[in-house]
């Protein structure tokens, strides 16, 4: 074979390898029901009509041992050609308490902030809403659950 070929071949092998070894990670560390993401919400329309909005299985995808659901095929689609940009931060869970505590805590899909491009979404129930927390000290909190969040991945 060519050294071109094989080198091609050898990338391919490689990143099906860093797939087949994120899917199982993913479904670990993220807040999946039956590997559903986002309680069946459209991350797409987050971002698009900055609203919660129920997807549905018609219009489902699967990405990376998560599978999402969609309100229409564009956003279906539109989530396709680029999945990372539309999930949600540190897996799916509560952002407040992913800097405050470190811990995976339960969300509300319709507790959610959008900010420079990245979904975070929050607990909110027993009169306990984090998002007006989180965004009292939003900085803060947003470093100490990106630090929290890659050690909770490493595990």
């Amino acid at each position: 074979m060519k050294p071109r070929l094989i080198a091609i071949m050898l990338l391919l092998m490689q990143v099906s390898i860093s797939y087949a070894q994120e899917a199982p990670l993913r479904t670990k560390h993220f807040n999946l029901e039956n590997k559903l993401a986002i309680q069946g919400y459209d991350p797409v329309a987050y971002f698009k009509q900055n609203n919660a909005v129920e997807g549905s299985k018609e219009y489902a995808t699967y990405y990376q041992g998560a599978t999402y659901y969609f309100s229409s095929a564009a956003n279906k689609e539109e989530f396709k050609k680029n999945p990372a940009q539309y999930e949600p931060q540190y897996g799916g869970w509560c952002a407040y308490a992913m800097g405050s505590t470190g811990k995976k805590v339960e969300i509300d899909p319709k507790t959610f902030k959008v900010t420079n491009g990245k979904l975070y979404l929050f607990y909110n129930k027993y009169f306990n809403n984090t998002l007006p927390k989180w965004n009292k000290e939003e900085a803060g909190l947003k470093n100490k659950a990106d630090i929290n969040w890659e050690q909770i991945i490493k595990k």
